[in-house]
């Protein structure tokens, strides 16, 4: 068995980080076996060498590799690409062709970024890691294929199975070994190293003296969050080798080239717009609701208390209850006449005047305590509610939909719900 030292040699891999070391003795220790392999890990941060190492040691060395990004396959050929198709099968079907589990039998697949396969692709998928069996697209024939699947992401498998769109099973036979490469942050005394390695790289490739970096240089380079990991490394030290005519770079020059957005921000929390969807946006408008309707109630009953009886009491809760609705202050002063049976005071003498105009024969405003039967609707409510919105802000739907407490998106789709 080969050492981790002979192996980072034999495939380029620069850096003495335990983590680093410990996922290389994981994939040499795994290699003599046909077990599935799952490589997790953040972009850029070399998954792609580990199903190589894999194959390498493994007695299928001498079969084929295939590797295969899944993400850069469109969803309507994938499987045709996978697993093959029969003539006619489908539009541009002219010939029968072989799919990769085909091609590859006896030899490794590797398979990146596999969380992001269609839900029936991982169907047929789960059916070749439990049976060795796959049907081309198209036939009805059952073949056989013998491979060794490799499979790699950066998605949060986890989460992506509690939202529904990785097969839970599919998962835990995909992962009976989960090697896991760590960050490049998190690998602080490997970031000069590799820096150093692309520097000598791209001086012999562009026949130019390396690029060397100040004192002052290499703490900002190790102080960097590196949120695309090696990948983005190799980048800023190409950019600089070709751009820079001083070869000793300073702090200022390697600040020039560094990205600042979010660079020293936490962990990246990804789509957390997306994850306040519809649902989260209803639960807050039904609180709503509830809460007006509960308000309602409340000015219901004392309404009809100040009509049976004129107590202190009950003007002293309705004062409170009107402060509480209008916002008044409580040194605010609100006048209340002693109430009559089936009559309603006013606030003050004007309006009562004006009533008074209208019609010379009524002297008081008289309500009917007339229970009603309230609508449950939400939806009722909801029109109501994004009409008033609309209203007050002239049809501005995105002011509307932050008064509301809603997405933009979400009031769109309201608006057509409704025929608004």
């Amino acid at each position: 068995m080969e050492s981790v030292q002979a192996i980072k040699q034999r495939f380029e891999i620069i850096g003495n980080d335990p983590k680093l070391n410990r996922a290389i003795e994981k994939a040499i220790q795994v290699a003599p076996t046909d077990i599935s392999v799952l490589v997790t890990g953040e972009s850029g941060v070399g998954k792609e060498s580990i199903p190589k190492i894999i194959h390498s040691l493994s007695h299928r060395k001498h079969g084929k590799y295939i590797a295969v990004n899944c993400g850069a396959i469109p969803e309507g050929t994938i499987d045709s690409e996978l697993f093959g198709h029969e003539k006619g099968s489908f539009t541009g079907a002219t010939g029968a062709r072989d799919g990769y589990f085909e091609v590859a039998d006896g030899g490794t697949i590797f398979l990146d970024e596999v969380g992001e396969l269609p839900l029936t692709t991982q169907v047929r998928l789960l059916r070749v890691l439990e049976n060795g069996e796959f049907i081309k697209v198209g036939s009805s024939q059952v073949q056989k294929t013998n491979v060794r699947i490799v499979a790699a992401t950066n998605v949060n498998m986890f989460d992506a199975i509690e939202k529904g769109k990785f097969r839970e099973d599919l998962y835990y036979r995909l992962s009976t070994v989960d090697i896991n490469l760590p960050p490049l942050r998190e690998r602080k005394d490997d970031i000069h190293l590799l820096f150093r390695k692309f520097a000598a790289d791209f001086s012999q490739k562009y026949k130019m003296p390396p690029i060397k970096l100040d004192d002052n240089a290499v703490d900002l380079l190790l102080k960097y969050r590196w949120s695309g990991n090696i990948r983005q490394l190799r980048n800023i030290a190409e950019q600089i080798s070709v751009l820079e005519t001083n070869r000793n770079i300073s702090y200022q020059t390697l600040y020039a080239y560094l990205p600042q957005e979010g660079s020293n921000l936490p962990a990246v929390i990804k789509d957390k717009k997306a994850e306040s969807d519809f649902s989260n946006e209803r639960e807050i408008l039904y609180k709503v609701l509830f809460d007006m309707k509960s308000d309602l109630n409340d000015l219901k009953k004392l309404t009809l208390e100040l009509m049976q009886n004129g107590s202190s009491k009950v003007q002293e809760a309705n004062k409170n209850l009107i402060q509480k609705i209008y916002g008044q202050k409580e040194d605010t002063e609100i006048d209340f006449e002693e109430p009559r049976m089936g009559v309603i005071p006013t606030q003050n003498n004007s309006q009562q005047e004006e009533f008074e105009d209208e019609d010379d024969d009524q002297n008081y405003l008289f309500a009917e305590a007339v229970e009603e039967e309230e609508t449950l609707r939400l939806d009722a409510k909801e029109i109501e509610l994004i009409k008033k919105a609309l209203d007050r802000n002239k049809g501005k739907r995105k002011a509307a939909a932050d008064e509301l407490g809603i997405s933009e998106r979400t009031l769109y789709r309201k608006i057509k719900q409704f025929d608004l």
